[in-house]
């Protein structure tokens, strides 16, 4: 999966300020900048430095972001100015939704995670108590307002993702009036008062009609892309397996038989992985029998 990189990203937050070889992450509205290309290169802060000074612009402020090994990671705003500077056509605004297919993995994650950040960002600079404007902790990545003193950390939405099973059988589906084509598993937000075992009940009769017993669960993943942390649980069918499709969140929904599910060539996400696994098992009972 997308986090599954050595070595591990580090997330603590510390003030500091990039150095030359530090990569610097710019967004525009739901795209971020990068080098043109299949692999995820990143602005460093040198080549941001020299562009600047070629147009006489200021160096934009940054925060830093987190570290992966020994490089640092930094969030910025890119004046337009030095967009059509020598060397800054080999670079453009890639929407998010198009990293998914990209290269390195650690580089997409970073994509990712740092999306997830510049959102919190972007959306809370003012309090929302008393509406005066937040500053940066200088030891947590908190905003506080110095007035009302009101805490504000990231964002972080429970999401699960189901893996309902019938015997050889998976469920799967794909999503109504989204980007995303592919296959999928059942999945939504974890609602207030209720525990992450309920979602998965509460989601797969919303959208498909049937009930499940035997849940159990599987994994988690950070998805920075939606700002949610995903929980995977597999469950079984209980009764009647006749699906009655919501058709607001989804085009289809269909049993799948195992020797059936596609393989993963991305090794992306928490949904295609447990597909795979279930594959996988079903696989090593028939070879246990053989």
């Amino acid at each position: 999966m997308i986090q599954e990189i050595e070595p591990k990203l580090n997330n603590a937050y510390m003030e500091k300020r990039p150095e030359p070889d530090d990569k610097m992450l710019a967004f525009l509205g739901d795209a971020i900048y990068v080098k043109k290309g299949k692999c995820v290169e990143f602005l460093t802060y040198k080549m941001l430095i020299q562009w600047c000074e070629k147009k006489n612009v200021a160096l934009p402020q940054s925060v830093y972001l987190f570290s992966i090994g020994q490089e640092n990671y930094f969030l910025t705003e890119l004046p337009e100015e030095v967009t059509g500077l020598p060397g800054a056509e080999e670079y453009s605004y890639v929407r998010m939704f198009e990293m998914r297919s990209k290269k390195p993995k650690e580089q997409v994650f970073a994509a990712a995670t740092a999306w997830h950040l510049f959102v919190w960002y972007r959306d809370n600079r003012f309090c929302g108590r008393c509406g005066k404007p937040v500053v940066h902790s200088k030891k947590l990545r908190m905003l506080q307002c110095p007035v009302c003193k009101n805490m504000i950390f990231p964002k972080v939405a429970p999401a699960v993702i189901v893996g309902v099973t019938d015997g050889d059988r998976i469920l799967m589906t794909k999503y109504a009036g989204r980007e995303y084509k592919r296959y999928a598993l059942i999945a939504g937000f974890t609602e207030i008062g209720e525990t992450a075992e309920e979602t998965v009940q509460r989601e797969v009769m919303e959208e498909v009609g049937i009930r499940v017993k035997n849940i159990r669960y599987y994994k988690s993943q950070p998805w920075g892309f939606d700002s949610n942390l995903l929980l995977g649980y597999f469950c079984e069918l209980d009764g009647s397996g006749k699906i009655r499709l919501d058709e607001e969140e989804l085009a289809t929904a269909e049993w799948v038989d195992y020797r059936d599910i596609p393989d993963d060539p991305e090794g992306l996400s928490l949904t295609r992985a447990m597909m795979t696994a279930f594959r996988i098992s079903k696989e090593k009972v028939l070879d246990s029998i053989k």
